[in-house]
């Protein structure tokens, strides 16, 4: 099976650089391109962040236009900006002028400093995953039913009418959590990501694999993808975020530890450096370690 690859663009960088990035990623074959949903760079903590970043749909929707090809995707909206009703709107209109690319990825919400900063309720986990599953219920109505009702806790939603897109929007989780959000991805999801190395995505794959057997479904039906940062001919520093590094390689022979415990796309993060970085860094991916995953 032909894994895809695919490039996560900075939106720290200019709209001109996002555009002229994104077309360079078609060119050098990539599959498919995703866009973080958040509003600062995270800190780990509530301090604020000088870091801003730009609204993932809006560069999503302007790529639906001007990228004629790839998968176009959110990495992931959180559920605590939108309304559901409003996202589910916002990825319809996306994804009719993408053609039908879009994946729509969601998640609970977890970034503590945004939250913080523009008064957006968090809450404890339980409140958090609640809130999503919630969340969840009113997308997969408005998207895929003709009338929606949802009493909720956290969301009234009564006799809502289907919101048109022309293709149906797959719908992506991205989650870790091994008791409670892995199951919710194999009640709703499409597609599921997380961040990993090749021994921590076996592992969620096998507990996402328990889950749905336990409620009668197909693990198959479920797409996986996960990313890491790559340093090629580098070394791995300290980091919230999994990292890969290492001669071409031994970046090759980690990927196919990944292929081996069943993932389907593999995501090229870009979003630690400049755009000058982020462009050596797929060019790199895409001469150096992309044709080695086809021999």
């Amino acid at each position: 099976m032909t894994l895809a690859v695919s490039a996560w663009l900075n939106t720290t960088w200019s709209t001109t650089d996002i555009v002229a990035v994104a077309h360079e990623a078609e060119s050098a074959g990539y599959d498919g391109l995703w866009v973080a949903d958040h509003f600062m760079g995270n800190t780990g903590t509530e301090e604020r962040s000088d870091v801003a970043l730009r609204d993932c749909f809006s560069v999503l929707a302007g790529l639906a236009t001007v990228v004629p090809r790839l998968r176009l995707g959110s990495m992931v909206a959180g559920i605590t900006y939108r309304h559901p009703a409003v996202l589910a709107n916002i990825a319809a209109t996306t994804s009719d002028l993408s053609g039908g690319r879009l994946v729509l990825g969601v998640g609970a919400g977890w970034q503590l400093n945004e939250h913080a900063a523009y008064g957006i309720p968090l809450g404890p986990v339980r409140e958090r995953i609640d809130r999503f599953e919630e969340g969840l219920a009113v997308l997969d109505g408005l998207l895929r039913r003709p009338r929606t009702t949802v009493s909720g806790r956290h969301y009234a939603v009564t006799d809502a009418p289907h919101v048109p897109a022309a293709d149906r929007i797959p719908l992506l989780i991205g989650a870790s959590g091994e008791r409670r959000m892995l199951g919710v991805v194999a009640r709703w999801a499409d597609e599921w990501n997380t961040w990993s190395t090749p021994e921590v995505f076996a592992h969620k794959s096998a507990v996402l694999d328990e889950h749905c057997e336990r409620i009668g479904r197909d693990p198959g039906e479920i797409r996986r993808s996960t990313q890491a940062l790559f340093l090629i001919d580098g070394t791995a520093p300290e980091s919230r975020s999994p990292v890969v590094a290492g001669s071409a390689a031994q970046i090759v022979d980690t990927i196919g530890r990944w292929r081996e415990a069943g993932l389907d796309e593999l995501i090229v993060p870009t979003n630690r450096g400049d755009v000058a970085e982020g462009r050596e860094l797929l060019g790199r991916f895409a001469t150096e370690i992309r044709p080695q995953l086809d021999e």
